[in-house]
Parts: C-alpha cells; sequence; structure tokens
C-alpha cells in the first residue's frame, strides 16, 4: 500500500484540543514521520517512544482513524494504566468520531461504539474476554505506556493472551522503562554487541528533539538545600545538610526532614514556589502549580501552607476520594493557582497549564521523576516555560541533568560484584509510587526518627545539563534574581539569562564587605579564619542556651532559632560566623533574663 498518511484523511478542526500553533488539521512533523513509516512498513506491531507532551495521543487516534477508514481493522481497544487516562483517552477519540466505551465490562460491545478504553488491571482480571473480542473482529490494540504491561508478570502474561491475535497492536510510552527484567509484551528486543537485549523502538521522538521543535518546554529546575535536624529511633540527635555526602540512610532522613511540613524547609520551598508562579502567571495568566506529596497527611498539611502563602485554597487530589478525576478535570479548566496530589500524577495526566511543580516526595526512581516532570511539559505556545523546585538530593539532581538521556529497556543486567544499578527500581516501589497512599507503617517504622529542624537555602538552578547560581537564603536578591525569570522564553533565552544572573551574583558577591556579606556569599579567601573546635562550642552553647529558653518560655526549638535569626539577621546556625552566635546567644540571654 502506498497511500500517504494525509490522502484521502482528514481531522477533525477539533482535533487535537490544542493544536500545534493554531493548525489544528496539521500534525506534527515528528507524528507525520512516524505515520509515513508505519503506513510505508505495515508492521503488526509498532513501538513508538515519544517524551511526555509530545502528543503521542494525537499520533495514537490519528493512525486508528487512518485503519478504520482503510479497512484494515474493524475496532479499536486502548489499555491505559488508570481510570482517569481510559477516560481520558475515550473523550480525545470522541473528537475525532471515534467512540470508545470506557465503562466496558462484559458481554457484547454496542453498536455505537468502535472498541473499548480498558485499563492494565483489568485485561489481567479477564484477558480471555478481550481475546475473543480480538478473534471475533479484526482489531486494532493500543497499549499506553506499554512499560505498565511489565508491572507484574500476570498482567504481561494477561496481554500476551488477550491480545496475541489481534490485527494491528500499537505500544506507546514517554517514560524511561522499567528497569527490571519482566519483558514487556509485542516489544522486540535486539541483542547488543555486549550481549545485551535492550528494546527497540520503530519511532522515536526523545526530550531534544522536542524542545528544539518548540513541542515542549524547557524545564528550569530550582534546587534548594539547607540544614537537617532530627532524632533517631535510639534517641541520637543528627545534624545534616542536604547534598552534603552521607549515608542512604542519613539521606533518607535528612530528605524527609525537610519535606517536614512543620519546619521551615517546606514553607519557604513553597513560598518560593509561588513567586514563581506569580512570576510565569505575568506571561500565562492561567498557568497553575502542583506539589507533589508523599501521603495524605503531607498533601493536606502541604495545602493548608499555600492557603496561608496565598490566601487562596488550594485543590487536594486523593487517590481514595472518588472525584479525584473531577478534580482534575476542574483545575485543568480553572484559573486557580495551586493543586497538592499524592499519586494522580502518573503518565498522561493532562493538565496543560500546569507550569510550576515541587517535588516534595520521597520516591526517588528514575521512572516516577520523568512521570512528574512530564506533567510540566506539555507546551500550549511557543516559549512556555516549566519550573520544578526540589530538594538538594544527588539521585535527583542526577535524573534532572539527564533530561535529554534516550534509555531501553534492558532484558540482561550484568553488574559488577557489589555494584548497585542506580535504575533498578523495583516492582513493588514502582507500584508504590503510583498506588501507594499513607506511609505512616512499613518503611517508617523501620526508618523511625523525629524531625526537629529544618532550614532551606537557595541552592542552584540545572537547566540543560548545566548548573547556574550560587548559595543564597530565601527573599535575598540573589534568590529573587532566579525566581524572576520570565516565564515565556525561547530555549537559548534561558540559558543566557541564567548565565547574566549568575555572574551578576557572583560579581555582587564580590563587591560586598566581610561585615556585608552573608558566609554563603564570601569566597572562601575571605571568610573569617575560626577554628572548627571554636564553632562547635559556639554552635554547642547556642543551642544550650536555646533548649533552656524552650523550657522556660514553652517555644520549640525551631520558632526560637528562627526568631533569633529574624532579630539579629544572618544565615542557619550551621552557616553563620562566630561573631553571629556570639550576638544571638546574647540575644537569647537577654530574653531569657527578661523572663525571670
Amino acid at each position: 500500500m502506498t497511500t500517504t498518511a494525509t490522502s484521502n484523511h482528514h481531522l477533525s478542526p477539533a482535533f487535537p484540543g490544542r493544536a500545534p500553533w493554531g493548525t489544528a488539521n496539521k500534525l506534527r512533523a515528528w507524528q507525520q514521520g512516524a505515520m509515513d513509516r508505519y503506513i510505508q512498513e505495515q508492521p503488526r506491531d509498532f513501538l513508538a517512544v515519544a517524551t511526555p507532551g509530545a502528543g503521542k495521543t494525537t499520533f495514537a487516534l490519528t493512525l486508528a482513524s487512518w485503519l478504520l477508514h482503510h479497512h484494515v481493522v474493524q475496532q479499536v481497544t486502548v489499555v491505559a494504566p488508570t481510570e482517569h487516562l481510559k477516560k481520558q483517552w475515550a473523550e480525545a477519540a470522541a473528537r475525532i468520531g471515534i467512540k470508545l466505551d470506557p465503562e466496558y465490562s462484559a458481554g457484547p460491545l454496542s453498536k455505537e461504539y468502535h472498541g473499548v478504553a480498558i485499563t492494565y488491571a483489568g485485561v489481567g482480571v479477564r484477558p480471555m474476554l478481550h481475546r475473543n473480542r480480538a478473534e471475533q473482529r479484526k482489531t486494532l490494540v493500543i497499549l499506553d505506556e506499554i512499560h505498565h504491561a511489565g508491572d507484574s508478570k500476570s498482567w504481561g502474561e494477561a496481554c500476551l493472551e488477550a491480545f496475541e491475535p489481534a490485527t494491528r497492536r500499537l505500544a506507546l510510552t514517554g517514560t524511561p522503562f522499567r528497569s527490571d527484567t519482566n519483558p514487556i509484551p509485542f516489544v522486540t528486543y535486539a541483542e547488543g554487541n555486549d550481549g545485551i537485549r535492550r528494546s527497540s523502538a520503530d519511532y522515536t521522538y526523545g526530550y531534544g528533539n522536542a524542545l528544539g521543535d518548540g513541542v515542549v518546554r524547557p524545564v528550569i529546575f530550582l534546587s534548594y538545600s539547607g540544614n537537617m535536624r532530627w532524632r533517631t529511633k535510639a534517641g541520637d540527635e543528627i545534624a545534616a545538610r542536604l547534598g552534603e555526602p552521607m549515608t542512604k540512610d542519613a539521606v533518607s532522613q535528612a530528605w524527609r526532614t525537610a519535606l517536614d511540613p512543620r519546619g521551615d524547609w517546606m514553607p519557604n520551598v513553597l513560598k518560593a514556589a509561588d513567586q514563581r508562579l506569580t512570576e510565569v502567571r505575568k506571561g500565562i495568566p492561567d498557568a497553575g502549580g502542583l506539589v507533589i506529596a508523599s501521603d495524605q497527611d503531607s498533601a493536606r498539611a502541604y495545602a493548608k501552607l499555600i492557603r496561608e502563602i496565598t490566601g487562596t485554597k488550594a485543590t487536594v487530589v486523593l487517590s481514595d476520594d472518588g472525584g479525584a478525576s473531577n478534580r482534575i478535570d476542574e483545575f485543568a479548566a480553572d484559573n486557580s493557582r495551586w493543586m497538592v496530589a499524592v499519586r494522580m500524577v502518573s503518565e498522561g495526566v493532562d493538565v496543560p497549564r500546569l507550569a510550576v511543580g515541587v517535588y516534595a516526595t520521597t520516591i526517588s526512581t528514575p521512572l516516577f521523576f520523568a512521570q512528574a516532570v512530564g506533567r510540566f511539559v506539555r507546551s500550549r505556545r511557543r516559549g512556555e516555560t516549566a519550573s520544578v523546585f526540589l530538594p538538594t538530593i544527588p539521585d535527583l539532581l542526577g535524573f534532572a541533568n539527564e533530561m535529554e538521556v534516550e534509555r531501553d529497556h534492558v532484558l540482561d543486567k550484568p553488574k559488577k560484584d557489589g555494584e548497585e544499578d542506580p535504575y533498578a527500581e523495583s516492582e513493588q516501589e514502582m507500584d508504590e509510587a503510583n498506588k501507594q497512599e499513607d506511609e505512616d507503617t512499613g518503611e517508617q517504622e523501620q526508618f523511625s526518627f523525629e524531625a526537629l529542624e529544618s532550614e532551606a537555602v537557595f541552592d542552584r538552578v540545572l537547566y540543560d545539563g548545566a548548573e547556574f547560581g550560587m548559595q543564597a537564603h530565601p527573599g535575598s536578591e540573589e534568590e529573587q534574581d532566579y525566581l524572576g525569570i520570565p516565564g515565556l522564553l525561547e530555549p537559548d533565552q534561558v540559558q543566557m539569562l541564567l548565565q547574566k544572573r549568575q555572574a551578576r551574583q557572583i560579581a555582587h558577591s564580590r563587591k560586598k564587605s566581610d561585615e556585608e556579606a552573608d558566609l554563603l556569599e564570601l569566597p572562601a579567601e575571605r571568610r573569617p579564619v575560626v577554628s572548627h573546635k571554636e564553632l562547635l562550642e559556639l554552635r554547642k552553647s547556642l543551642n544550650t542556651m536555646v533548649s533552656a529558653y524552650t523550657h522556660q518560655s514553652g517555644k520549640p526549638h525551631g520558632v526560637i532559632h528562627t526568631e533569633l535569626r529574624r532579630v539579629c539577621g544572618g544565615p542557619p546556625s550551621a552557616e553563620a560566623t562566630a561573631g553571629q552566635i556570639r550576638q544571638r546567644i546574647a540575644k537569647v540571654q537577654e530574653w531569657a533574663t527578661r523572663m525571670k
């Protein structure tokens, strides 16, 4: 068959819902290229790998329409990861005249439908039902986010059983493939020169290509560090700084301390993210923000903080809320500022106005990170940017710097003795990433601890594999320089502005006298010479005085330290100069004397 992808086929002007730069009846270049390749080769199985936000749904439904129009198939079955997504597929298909039943469960299908939209879990429950449908009529099966077919051995086997008779199978994915060794159904694996079998895509459209084409937004990552203090199950108090070398357990506990809504880290980061959202909304008036939380309690607490910061209510989406899908749809359609979600951030959740994100979860798999960031990259007009705030955790910074890396699913994974695979998330871990809500048991019991104090420090900006900026305190001019980057910029303009701001920040810090500068801002050669032992003794004295004043005043440690910083100025204790610490000791002694 030599028919081109566009001959005898016309897309409704209403499809896709967001046309690429106003051309509703034209495909993007990559979509047209994939269509041309498919029609030329006429394969039974076709795997398309395209970055989140590139328009996989548009491509798949255009191909489905073409196959139906040319009588290659008689019906369509779409398999999606979640209930929300199967309904989203049905709505998108209806816009070009393909009617899919998202509520199908069993029995004959009404003649008004061209097919069904189901979930992988649904296939797992009744594979023979769907096999019978595929045997009775020529069927196109669209497997959305195909890596989910490897979530469990039973799901993979069910997909093989159900869709082996299908006339055509189209597999889609937009995120790095899973790194366990469960083979993914209907995916071709090719052995490389190293003897390792890797998945082989029929068409690939990566983030770098999409960014160059203006199809997706450039992502600016704003990383925040800071000092954390917590008490272990054994009663030991530990202090550490996010981003500094420490054990895996210490990283986990410092990270969870930062995300504790009762500390200072989350309020400061949320405030910064809201300031960034205000700046972005100057160019994108309906831009919204999303906070990705670890559990329900944290989600509700973050929503409360957002209300205190903004004066407006945030939309909270929890998976056990029967109206979760409706809440997402309402937020997508309105003009409100913030949504807080736990589970509902999986692939394909379509809220195109999301432009600012806060990664406030301890999930550290590359697959989930890519899913989460994918919520912010969908571009509606040329020049839009996305901003994601995250803690200075080495794994996360690595993922952020590797946005353009394309990964295949690897079946064979030889490792050197003692070497860990940084991308080896287990089935259970990935399942928890999308399905788990409350984490008050299990892991928390295993690593029981009490968060005592957290402080936020602006650390750096990551963009296009490069890092910019110097550490600065929340509210400082240096932080505002980066929060104030315009929301409408071309990728090369983002790079240029970041370079200019960094140069200005370095020059500014050099001009300040030592008395005016924060310890964070001073070059090493200009920092006061005080022995490590002296500083430790001063900090110990300050903490002793604060503890005594806690019992006297009834105020928590963190509140007192915050008041001391507000009154005396300067950075957190761990970064303060000897003179600044002595000033705080004198001030807390003064407060204690007044109460006697």
